[in-house]
Order: C-alpha cells, then structure tokens, then sequence
C-alpha cells in the first residue's frame, strides 16, 4: 500500500512530458481558441505527434497503451492549459471505449487501430434533444434489414462532432424492451450516407470543441459494425461512463491548477497598500482553501482511475464520486482565481476568467453533478463500496 499514493517513475515522466508540450503548443493558442472559437488545430497535431490524442489505445492495437492512470495524468495536463485541446483525448477515449470493452476483434483491429494512428478522432452519441440525464428516453432507432442496420435520429449536444470521422451510436433496437435490453451500439463513419451534422452550439465555455448535433438519415450500416450483442447497448453506455467520468475529473483537476497557478503568481507580484497581496491573510486563506481542495480532488481523481484500470467493483461510486467532488472543485477555484485577480480577473486579458467558463461544463457533462449525487447514493444503500 505504500505506493500507492505516490506516482511511478513513468507516470511523473508522463506527466512532465505533457507539461513541457503543453506549454510549448498548447498554452499559447488557448486564447485564440476560446475568442475565435476555433477548433485547436495547434494542440491536435501536438498530441498526435507525441501520442497523446488517445493514450488509452492499447499496444496491440499500434497505441501508446497507457493506463487509466497514465490517461488521466494527460488529460489533466493539457486541461491545466486548455480545456477544449483537453478534449481530444478525453473524448477518444469516450468514443472509443465501448469498441474496446465490447467490441468483437475485427471492430477493434479496424477502428481502434485507426484512433491510434491518428486516422480520424472517436465521439460518443447518447444524449438526444429529449433524452438527457434520462439517456433511456432516446428515440433514435435502428432496423434490422438483412446484413444491414438502417439508423434514423438525432443526437445532441456531441463533443468534436464534424471534427470526429468515427462515431459509438447508441439507439433503440427493441422498443418494447428499452433500457433492459432494447438499445445496441454502433459504429457509424462519418463518410457514411446520411450522416450530418448541425451548426456549432454556441457556448460559455469549451469554445474550441465543436458541439454539435449529429443527423442520422436512414444510414445503412453492414450489421458487423454493431458493438456487442443486440441489446447490450445501454450496458456499454453505461460501463463506458463509469471509466470516463474520472477523465472528466482529470480536466476538472486540471483546470483548477491552471486557475490555482496563475492566481499565485499573481498574488506574489501585485502590490497594494505597499505589499504583495499576498501577504494579506485574508487572501492567504483563499488561496490555502484553493490549494487543499485541488489537492483533495486530484487524490480522489487518482484512486478513482487506479479502481477504474482495475475494474473493481467499487468504480461506479468512485467515478461519480471523482466527477462531481472535482468539478465542484474547479468551479469554485475558477471563480476564486477570478476574484484574487480583482477587475483584471474580469477581463478576457487574463486567462481565469476563460479558466471559470470552462470549468463550468465540468459539472454539466457525462451525468449533471445531481445525476452523480443520485448514483452514488444508489451505490452506497447497495453496500458497493470498499474501504482502502
């Protein structure tokens, strides 16, 4: 157990190594991204040359086979610089983990091996215009038709949609029978027939990750590219959030360092009253507070990736639990950084203020903080939670 709270030599090599590019290719452009709105074309190719963009593809399948601690480490690091290049990993991951949890081999030697050779980025399409936190309302069907699926639907609010050239659709193949084995998965190309897309939303935060709605027009599938057994669908979905909702603390994590950082140099070098501010030991407590809670988040983060590369029992509570103590975090570090920065906090000359925009999506994305509050309470009364 005496490791377990300290970083492997090849973790904290990942970690610097993240760091270095990040301030290097990613850092730079963040401001840029967030005013135009603009995909981060800079830090995609960055972590596509050093094998960053989806560290979690396994060796077998020519990625770097990072675990889910390793996956974690980057994602964190390219948050503490940009939320939206955060993205890019986090969302391959996202994308791509119901092929690899429940993908037969030809699925995963296909697109697995693409995501890793940076052939095209993986999103993940469950949530509907009426189907939000309620996943299993989602309307958009699937119809067997010899060796083909016919998809009809709309699926919203899609993370790097037109941007992604794969995507893991759920939709209802049996509607008698819904969640309880009336969804399957898909892989649906975005080459494929029938396939668009709508205009970008228009957002507070993440402004350089496009999100948009994804049109499906009776796109005909061949049926090999379905994920699982019919009817395991929502199973996927639902497992796949288990491990991804840690990489949403990772950004969580991330983006409160970032803001966390910057204020403390910030608070060294203004002076008022004849002193730094950050002599003032009012400003001192915030910063302290600041401080003890990003650290708190990051830990719970870290023991949450170590049960989800594991896959303990206990993940589903840890990684809700992970998801929505850090991005509550993160909102509240955001909006402190802004506050220590006084009226330059307010201003777009200063990146906390972007830092607060996005950090606020964190509490949003893959199950509202209620909805997390609601699965750990059900894990909890279940008795699925360990001790370490």
């Amino acid at each position: 157990m005496s490791d377990f709270y300290a970083l492997s030599e090849e973790h904290q090599a990942i970690r610097a190594a993240v760091r270095d590019l990040c301030d290097a290719k990613v850092a730079p452009y963040a401001a840029a991204v967030d005013e135009e709105a603009r995909y981060p074309q800079e830090a995609a190719d960055a972590l596509l040359a050093a094998d960053f963009h989806a560290p979690h593809v396994p060796e077998e399948y020519g990625g770097a086979g990072a675990d889910a601690l390793a996956t974690v480490l980057v994602i964190e690091e390219v948050a503490r610089a940009c939320v939206s290049s955060s993205l890019i990993p986090a969302v391959n991951k996202l994308g791509s983990l119901p092929v690899q949890i429940a993908g037969s081999e030809e699925l995963k030697q296909k697109y697995l091996t693409k995501l890793a050779a940076g052939e095209g980025g993986f999103s993940y399409c469950l949530s509907e215009p009426d189907a939000g936190s309620d996943a299993g309302g989602m309307k958009t069907r699937a119809v067997r038709d010899g060796d083909e699926w016919v998809l009809d639907g709309v699926k919203r609010w899609i993370t790097n949609a037109g941007e992604s050239k794969f995507y893991t659709v759920m939709a209802v193949t049996d509607v008698e029978k819904k969640t309880r084995g009336g969804v399957s998965a898909f892989v649906v190309e975005k080459s494929d027939p029938g396939v668009s897309f709508g205009a970008p939303e228009k957002k507070l935060g993440i402004k350089g990750s496009p999100t948009r709605e994804v049109y499906l027009d009776k796109v005909r599938i061949p049926a090999d590219r379905m994920i699982g057994a019919e009817g395991t669908g929502f199973a996927t979905a639902m497992a796949t959030l288990d491990h991804t909702r840690v990489t949403i603390a990772a950004q969580a994590v991330g983006v409160a360092q970032g803001a966390l950082d910057y204020a403390l140099d910030y608070a060294k070098e203004r002076q008022q009253f004849g002193k730094s501010i950050a002599e003032f030991q009012g400003l001192q407590f915030m910063l302290a507070d600041m401080g003890m809670k990003v650290e708190a988040a990051r830990q719970m983060t870290y023991a949450a990736a170590g049960r989800s590369e594991r896959g303990d029992k206990d993940l589903t509570f840890f990684g809700a639990a992970a998801k929505c103590f850090a991005s509550d975090v993160a909102m509240e570090v955001t909006v402190n950084a802004v506050q220590v920065l006084g009226g330059y906090g307010f201003t777009r000359d200063y990146p906390v203020e972007r830092m607060m925009r996005d950090a606020k999506i964190t509490q949003i994305y893959e199950g509202t903080n209620q909805v997390q509050r609601i699965v750990m309470a059900r894990q909890l009364l279940a008795g699925v939670q360990s001790h370490l």
